[in-house]
């Protein structure tokens, strides 16, 4: 085949989506990922062995930092992370989207390979998402691992935005993601990434949690992982629960224990909250229906008002406890903000279609609230229109299911990095291949 264009009949290329909360991963072609299990790892420091302990003095900084991580044990995926293990502390390898890293970023991908695609690195070429902001530096690095490390045939990096924006069947529009760690609006026009109109919020799925902490903590309710409990009483409403904690404990790490709470916590957020259709005031919020929630200890109550008033913070920050005077914007702020920083004549082209991704948009409620928002501050001649895939699936996987698609395509077939370019031209090709 001339130039060196990566194609074949029968592609099979895989596609990874690595986001701040979960790790995406599956063939191309199929409508959702083989793989879904948190980003955040378990590590642990194994004991050096007593003949390779190695004095300060040995080695040059690179070996020691090379034996160091040959010393880690990672607990990868839902269930080993699960498991109350001494000594174990919870990391990720992403910091605000990229990676930052890069020993725990292998161990995910040998992980998944190992365990989900079960099959051969060099069989398969790779479509991989990145943060619209991912530095120069990070790019080439990932490449380089990619080629030299996995040995895959081809390879392809692209802008996790781009990706959802052709999930939704759309080149152009503004893809409002609001994730765990931040809320973020990237314009995209004709496939492309406008940098200049990204605006970012950190109002997003942790600070959620973060708010549902404080009300427990104000409420005296006591958040119990289920790796505590051995038995638990049914209790009548409002009463103090009444369990059993399980003997023979390991001490955990005040990292671990944390993410074990947070988890109970995100479960609440689920099942109870749920954003007001129109800016919060006590008197509606008293009138709104309760929901009754029952926690993992079997402590059970009914939430009224502050099922409303924790996720507000999201729309309106300016009445959120510990945010005074703050310049975070809220999230149809952020929308309006970065349609404001694009070219006037591709305004109407972003608000015309407005793509909603990412599982915090997944509160009750968050879609029409933000359309009511958004047609309050559009311009009377502009067109909004909001695009909400109705199915969670595909709201928590957009960016995946946007790579599933475009890896799949015959005409995208030219575009993969094949491992002869790369030869050729080293890992600066992928700043000239991958836009």
């Amino acid at each position: 085949m001339s130039g060196g264009v990566y194609g074949g009949d029968e592609v099979g290329a895989l596609v990874f989506d690595i986001g701040s909360y979960t790790v995406r991963a599956g063939y191309a072609g199929e409508d959702c990922p083989k793989a879904d299990f948190p980003t955040a790892l378990g590590v642990a420091l194994a004991e050096r062995e007593a003949d390779g302990a190695a004095g300060p003095t040995d080695g040059d900084a690179a070996t020691r930092k090379e034996r160091a991580a040959a010393a880690r044990t990672y607990s990868i995926d839902t269930n080993a992370l699960h498991v109350p293990r001494e000594g174990v502390e919870i990391c990720s390898p992403l910091k605000n989207g990229m990676i930052e890293d890069w020993d725990s970023f292998q161990a995910i991908l040998d992980h998944t390979y190992r365990r989900h695609i079960k099959s051969e690195t060099p069989l398969h070429p790779v479509l991989m998402s990145e943060a619209p902001w991912n530095a120069r530096g990070k790019r080439e690095k990932l490449t380089e691992i990619m080629f030299e490390h996995y040995n895959i045939p081809a390879f392809f990096l692209c802008k996790t935005a781009v990706l959802s924006a052709f999930a939704n069947g759309r080149s152009t529009g503004l893809v409002l993601d609001s994730g765990a760690t931040h809320t973020t609006a990237i314009p995209v026009h004709d496939g492309y990434v406008l940098q200049q109109g990204i605006v970012k919020s950190p109002l997003a799925g942790d600070f959620i949690t973060m708010q549902c902490r404080e009300l427990f903590q104000e409420t005296a309710i006591e958040i119990t992982p289920p790796y505590q409990i051995a038995a638990k009483e049914p209790v009548r409403e409002g009463a103090p629960p009444n369990w059993r904690k399980k003997e023979k404990l390991p001490t955990v790490s005040k990292s671990w224990h944390t993410y074990m709470c947070n988890e109970v916590i995100q479960d609440f957020q689920a099942t109870v909250l749920q954003v007001s259709d129109s800016p919060y005031d006590e008197q509606s919020a008293a009138q709104m229906p309760t929901v009754h929630y029952e926690f993992t200890n079997g402590y059970n109550c009914d939430f009224g008002a502050e099922r409303l008033k924790i996720p507000e913070g999201l729309f309106d920050p300016s009445n959120v406890k510990g945010l005074s005077g703050n310049t975070m914007l809220g999230v149809s702020h952020v929308v309006t903000t970065s349609v404001g920083m694009c070219d006037i004549d591709i305004r109407p082209g972003l608000y015309g279609s407005v793509i909603v991704s990412g599982g915090n948009t997944l509160l009750q409620g968050f879609t029409d609230r933000l359309n009511r928002d958004l047609s309050q501050k559009t311009p009377p001649s502009m067109r909004l229109k909001l695009i909400a895939s109705p199915s969670t699936v595909e709201r928590r996987f957009s960016s995946w299911v946007g790579g599933s698609i475009l890896a799949s395509l015959g005409t995208f077939q030219q575009m993969w990095i094949s491992k002869q370019e790369y030869e050729e031209g080293g890992k600066q090709c992928v700043e000239r291949k991958c836009p």
